[in-house]
Parts: structure tokens; C-alpha cells; sequence
């Protein structure tokens, strides 16, 4: 029935809706149904209010099967306890099941690494579109035979590295390290194969990017986080800063803002909060110092 139809095809009489259908009043013929159910698409099973919840968890590539894979799980409470020979049956049920979701060596490699990724993530606190990169670039490398011969666990660091790298978020390969469960020459030896072989879009990276969380690890006030972001944007432009350890150039460049401001900070710490030696915040400080004379 057309929209705007308002009276009978047949005796032109008055149309009335009856609940999902339309009905001629004189002659009773119905014009048109529509059985579409416009209500809420849940309902509650239980004598509580309806959550609204009526999907699963959404599609995740940090998952090897993307989150599509359904499990048997546990049930708790009286309405699914099973006892004897039916409890046996679903628990070799579940056990097959397992099984068949990693059936290849290709696959369980897959689930480690994506686990120790968001392990790695989630110790750094870094943001959920990163775990999401690193999980699709280790899949890259693994379609690509980079990972014969190398260390899976060195591989889901490096990809977390890369990320970081490529997104421009501020985190060395020592602080990847130190949660993960590779080492700096895995990290590196995966990493410098996720270059070479995928050709990752990574530049240098800019010292500028490490100075508001240093500057807050040392408790310095925004005064000397913007001269300190002056300092390192100079040097950039520069090349002072170009061949640099960037952690630790930044370490340098809160160091030289502070003593401007008559600040209290010693280049022992602010080696430390960058994890670099002292000897490589003198060497920025140096650099700029004599950049500025």
C-alpha cells in the first residue's frame, strides 16, 4: 500500500490499522501488512530489567581468529550443572574443540604472539588502535616467512615497537623490553627485519615527542616543558639533533631549560628518567649550549 493511500482500492471506503495490518472498514479487505516487528530486538530472560545486549564482542584483529570462534565454557549455577557420564562427554567436547581452533602450528605460534602483544600493550599502557597494528603487522611477517629462525616473543615486541614508530608515540626499545619476554638483540634483529623485508613508513624520531612525559616523570612545571620543546624544535631544524639518541637529546633539553629557570635538576636524573647515561645528556647539553652560543 502506498504511503499515501487513504482510502479503499475497491469501494473507496475509510482504511483502519489493526495492529500490523491494514483493514478496509466497509468491505473488510486488507490493503496491506506489515510484519516487521518494530519493538526492542532483546528481551530479558530473567526477572531482572533487559540489558539491550544482543551481539557478541566486536570483530578484533588482535585475535587469530578475529573474534569469531565460539567456545564451551564453564556454566555456573544450578541450571547447568551436569553430573557423571554428561559432564565427561562436554569436557571431551570442549577439549576437541580447543584443539581444532589451533590445528596447525601456524595458528598456535599466532595465538602466542597476539597474547604477548597484548600483554606488552597493556604493560605500557598504550592505546587499543596500537594492539590492533602490531597484532595485522605480525600477521604481515608471518605471511611474508620472516619468522623462521627468529624468536616469536622478539617478533611481538618489535611489531609493538613499529607501531609505536610509525604512530610517532614515544617509547624506546628499552622501555618495550622491559616488559616484554624478548630480549634487545631479538627486538632489534625482528624489528630491523620488519623494515627491511615490509618497508615500514618509520623516520627519525623527533625529540619533541618524549618531553611532556619526562617533564612530568620529573615533576617540572610547563614553563620549562615549552622552552625545553623551543630547544629541541631549534635543533631539529638545525641538525643538532640529527644522529641523536632522541630520549636522551630530550633528557638534555629539559636539563638546559631547567638550569634557565634556576631549576633543581641534576643530569643524573634526567639521564635516568630517559634511561640513557649521563654521559649522553652532557653530550646534548654540550651540543646545545654551544648551538646556542
Amino acid at each position: 500500500m502506498s504511503k499515501a493511500q487513504t482510502s479503499c482500492p475497491e469501494c473507496s471506503g475509510h482504511l483502519q490499522r489493526e495492529r500490523d495490518e491494514t483493514v478496509c472498514n466497509e468491505c473488510g479487505l486488507v490493503v496491506g501488512a506489515d510484519r516487521i516487528d518494530r519493538g526492542p530486538e532483546w528481551r530479558s530472560s530473567t526477572d531482572g530489567e533487559a540489558s539491550g545486549k544482543r551481539t557478541g564482542a566486536p570483530l578484533t584483529r588482535s585475535r587469530h581468529d578475529r573474534g569469531l570462534s565460539t567456545e564451551i565454557g564453564y556454566g555456573r549455577g544450578e541450571t547447568t550443572r551436569l553430573t557423571g557420564r554428561k559432564r565427561r562427554s562436554v569436557a571431551r567436547m570442549r577439549r576437541q574443540h580447543n584443539r581444532a581452533r589451533t590445528g596447525s602450528k601456524r595458528e598456535r605460534n599466532k595465538v602466542y604472539a597476539f597474547t604477548e602483544v597484548r600483554r606488552v600493550v597493556g604493560a605500557l599502557s598504550l592505546p587499543a588502535h596500537v594492539r590492533e597494528q602490531a597484532c595485522a603487522l605480525f600477521e604481515s611477517a608471518q605471511n611474508e616467512d620472516l619468522l623462521q629462525g627468529r624468536s616469536l616473543e622478539g617478533f611481538a615486541a618489535a611489531t609493538v615497537y613499529a607501531v609505536c614508530r610509525v604512530q610517532n608515540i614515544s617509547r624506546t626499545i628499552e622501555e618495550v623490553v622491559e616488559p616484554a619476554r624478548a630480549t634487545t638483540n631479538e627486538l632489534k634483529a625482528a624489528y630491523d627485519a620488519l623494515n627491511r623485508e615490509l618497508g615500514l613508513p618509520t623516520g627519525p624520531i623527533d625529540p619533541r615527542e618524549y618531553l611532556a612525559r619526562y617533564a612530568t616523570e620529573l615533576g617540572l612545571p610547563t614553563a620549562v616543558e615549552s622552552r625545553a620543546r623551543e630547544l629541541a624544535g631549534e635543533a631539529v631544524e638545525d641538525g643538532t639533533a640529527s644522529g641523536r639518541n632522541p630520549g636522551g637529546f630530550a633528557a638534555a633539553c629539559l636539563y638546559l631549560a631547567a638550569r634557565e629557570h634556576d631549576r633543581d635538576l641534576t643530569q643524573a636524573d634526567a639521564a635516568d628518567v630517559a634511561d640513557v647515561s649521563s654521559v649522553t645528556v652532557r653530550a646534548g647539553f654540550y651540543a646545545l649550549r654551544d648551538g646556542a652560543a
